[in-house]
């Protein structure tokens, strides 16, 4: 176990390991089946997530994998860190893994009372990616943040909801740059996630407040393909919807409750097996308007679930489910031994 322990090289998540294997096999046997959901989903924590008794009721049930951290100081989002992390070694559970939205443009907001830093839009040259990514780094791994929700891949700066997040409107440059600061950040033991698949940048509207649509060819995926080559060990999915596409329509849901998008193209297309994460389930309106969105996600292949509603529906949920439909019980084991999995490789069990 100790030189899985000591492993800090997440470049070797993708290789077959014998010892590893066996490891994941043995933690996964361990849990029951609601256990094992609950290592799916993540809740909120912070100023603008869920009330601090939340999270830690919750985690004392045994009912989340991880928490993503909103706004706050570097000081509230340890403190919380270290609380969570005594209830599962008082309680022997698996440790919760914690994400944080720390692209250059939102870390000073994620993190308040850090030094400023440049927005992802005035990132210009791969010197430049990788020097940000290490500042970033070194915070996150100061406070206990083992994944980050970065870099956005989105193409073009002009979408409402994307802003001066993304690298730029030149496809190769967003490559490159995002290929650097996936590459530095995963060296330094963080887990990076390229985001918003299949596209966010050149459509029109914002899904924190309706549905919005690509409307014809999806001109963003070939972003991905680098990235995963790259060994980008997780992807956001968005809740964008796809129409006048006879290949990729997503009948009216958003692309991360579309088995079509999630497994069809992300997974089998494009070969991605790393964690595929969804974007929020609460608040944004493009999925929120959906009855049982979370189910939907899991069943369209999102490996974890990023803010639910109510995790115990959610889990309640998707166990039932699991009843009725042996297929996808057993593609919920699949993601759940994957987050083991990532759980090694960072060292936390």
């Amino acid at each position: 176990m100790q030189a899985i322990s000591q492993s800090k090289n997440l470049s070797d998540f993708y290789k077959y390991n014998p010892v590893i294997e066996h490891r994941v096999d043995e933690i996964f046997n361990s849990l029951n089946d609601a256990e094992r959901v609950a290592q799916m989903l993540v809740t909120s924590a912070g100023e603008l997530g869920k009330p601090e008794a939340t999270v830690i009721k919750l985690a004392q049930e045994n009912k989340i994998g991880g928490v993503v951290f909103l706004k706050g100081t570097k000081e509230n989002h340890k403190k919380l860190i270290d609380s969570l992390n005594a209830i599962s070694v008082s309680k022997n559970q698996i440790p919760l893994l914690y994400s944080i939205d720390a692209e250059p443009s939102l870390y000073n907001g994620r993190l308040k009372g850090t030094a400023p830093l440049m927005n992802t839009i005035d990132i210009k040259t791969e010197a430049q990616s990788d020097s940000i990514a290490r500042i970033i780094n070194k915070e996150l791994l100061e406070i206990g943040f083992r994944q980050n929700f970065a870099p956005v891949a989105d193409v073009s700066p002009g979408n409402e909801a994307i802003k001066n997040r993304s690298f730029g409107d030149d496809k190769n440059k967003v490559v490159a740059l995002s290929k650097q600061f996936i590459q530095t950040t995963q060296e330094q033991g963080v887990i990076a996630t390229a985001k918003h698949f299949p596209g966010h940048g050149l459509v029109s509207g914002d899904t924190h407040k309706k549905s919005v649509y690509i409307d014809g060819d999806l001109q963003e995926v070939d972003v991905y393909p680098p990235l995963i080559d790259a060994g980008v060990l997780s992807i956001m999915m968005a809740h964008i919807t796809i129409r006048n596409n006879a290949k990729y329509d997503t009948q009216g849901l958003p692309s991360s409750c579309s088995r079509k998008i999630v497994t069809g193209l992300l997974k089998e297309e494009l070969g991605f097996k790393g964690l595929i994460i969804t974007d929020a389930l609460n608040i944004m309106k493009a999925v929120t308007i959906i009855d049982n969105a979370p189910l939907i996600a899991s069943k369209a292949g999102n490996d974890m679930l990023l803010m639910p509603i109510d995790e115990t529906e959610t889990i309640d949920t998707i166990l039932a489910e699991m009843q009725q439909d042996s297929a996808y019980k057993k593609q919920v084991y699949q993601s759940v031994k994957k987050i083991i999995r990532v759980k090694l490789f960072l060292g936390l069990l």
